[in-house]
């Protein structure tokens, strides 16, 4: 079996290649090549030979679409992906189906408009409450989030999102600092961890120098990560939940393309070989 591995040619970060590196040694493990391509490689789309599957590690919506419009398999598929890059649209998807928190969505505006009022903000705080959460809808390892305590903090923040579009979330408060990120893979629990940050802040993320324990989901975690995943069409994911006021899953967001080097080294589960041996089975 022979699959292509579609990553970013722009991005060049050794955190990126460490996964690379796992999933490749991976896959040869089961026999299966895995031939590294980028998604500025793949420009005239599919030629010759075709793979028998892609491992989509990239945000290229267009070109997911148009390698799945050729009849290649992608894991991820594309909507997914998509759904998970723009956090709107993950709000949007679990809406009434997950317990998430209270978020609203900032109205659009244009690149030669901007926001000329942001009357707007008002209204959003009197519901929210202080302090709210502002996220850009695209940005990964806590990037784009900010806390806001009051009004000034909140107008200041809407200023740096610029036109991009974003959101406002209730702050659980609960979850100060810490959350659980729990990754899925063919619809079962690969591993969990717990993140908790060390500088006092909100955000747990490892990458921001938070630090991780391995867990085992509490009742409900697991449910709640299954159930977003297959809601979204994610063949593998990280899912991120907070820890409610009284112990309950409050889902945050997921991720198509989680790492997982982290969460492999404190719990010794190998996250890469359950992603290649998915694709295995669901491509034989």
């Amino acid at each position: 079996m022979t699959g292509w591995l579609i990553t970013n040619a722009f991005v060049d970060a050794p955190l990126f290649d460490g996964h690379f590196d796992m999933l490749t040694a991976a896959a040869a493990k089961q026999g299966v090549e895995l031939i590294r391509k980028t998604n500025a490689g793949l420009l005239l789309g599919c030629s010759g030979a075709r793979p028998d599957f892609a491992l989509f590690w990239d945000k290229d919506i267009r070109l997911a679409e148009m390698l799945e419009r050729q009849g290649i398999r992608l894991f991820n598929p594309a909507r997914a992906i998509e759904l998970c890059d723009d956090k709107s649209l993950t709000y949007l998807s679990l809406l009434g189906k997950i317990k998430m928190p209270e978020t609203l969505l900032a109205p659009k505006t244009y690149e030669l408009v901007g926001y000329g009022d942001y009357g707007f903000l008002e209204p959003i705080a009197e519901r929210l409450g202080f302090p709210l959460v502002i996220k850009g809808c695209f940005g990964s390892f806590g990037l784009q989030v900010f806390l806001a305590e009051n009004l000034p903090q909140m107008r200041e923040t809407a200023g740096l999102m610029g036109i991009k579009p974003y959101l406002f979330q209730e702050y659980i408060e609960s979850s100060h600092g810490r959350d659980m990120r729990v990754y899925i893979v063919g619809g079962k629990v690969a591993a969990a961890m717990t993140r908790r940050s060390q500088d006092g802040g909100f955000r747990s993320n490892v990458t921001n120098g938070g630090t991780a324990e391995t867990v085992t989901p509490p009742p409900g975690y697991a449910e709640t990560a299954v159930a977003a995943c297959k809601i979204l069409g994610l063949d593998f994911g990280g899912v991120d939940i907070l820890f409610g006021r009284h112990g309950e899953p409050v889902l945050c967001e997921v991720n198509s393309n989680a790492h997982f080097k982290a969460l492999s080294q404190c719990s010794g589960a190998d996250i890469a070989g359950d992603i290649i041996k998915h694709i295995r089975i669901t491509c034989s």
